[in-house]
């Protein structure tokens, strides 16, 4: 996919985000902090952790700025409902930034953290597979703690199976 049109690409962006946070919403909040093993993201770091690579490193490198990552720790948010409005204010800040880029700032060449020149719409695309590859860590912690989640597409496999023609 090649991203020509900021707006056009905020359009699919949006619905990658909200399929994300349904998922987050599944988290019960007394489990924010709950990690499969000591030194791993909990499942709070993974909220903060996107929130704030998608705002600093990833919106700041396609404006041709260093990163300003500051990790995902507690300091940015604590609790539930802080950690989700942190998520929510970093990517309304994302998407502000990614509106402001024309056609031509998204050819251009930023340079990542680890100093590879990149193409300014190639990086926003690893932008949301770096997103969606964080959502299915979010859906293995909630799978090893036996929350129900909800069905991004309409159905579970299990019912897309029940639907389907066998022969």
């Amino acid at each position: 996919m090649e991203i020509t049109d900021s707006a056009r690409f905020l359009e699919f962006y949006e619905r990658v985000h909200e399929r994300t946070l349904r998922v987050m919403r599944c988290i019960p909040p007394d489990e924010l902090d709950w990690t499969y093993r000591e030194g791993k993201f909990t499942l709070g770091d993974l909220i903060r952790h996107l929130g704030a690579i998608n705002r600093y490193m990833f919106a700041e490198n396609a404006q041709l700025k260093p990163s300003r990552y500051p990790g995902h720790g507690k300091d940015l948010a604590d609790g539930y409902v802080n950690v989700l409005a942190f998520y929510e204010k970093m990517h309304q800040e994302c998407v502000a930034i990614i509106k402001a880029l024309t056609p031509e700032d998204l050819q251009k060449k930023c340079v990542t953290p680890g100093g590879v020149s990149i193409t300014v719409w190639k990086w926003l695309r690893s932008m949301v597979e770096h997103e969606i590859h964080h959502r299915g860590q979010i859906f293995i912690y909630l799978g090893m703690l036996n929350v129900p989640t909800t069905p991004l597409y309409g159905h579970t496999s299990e019912e897309v199976y029940e639907r389907s023609q066998h022969g």
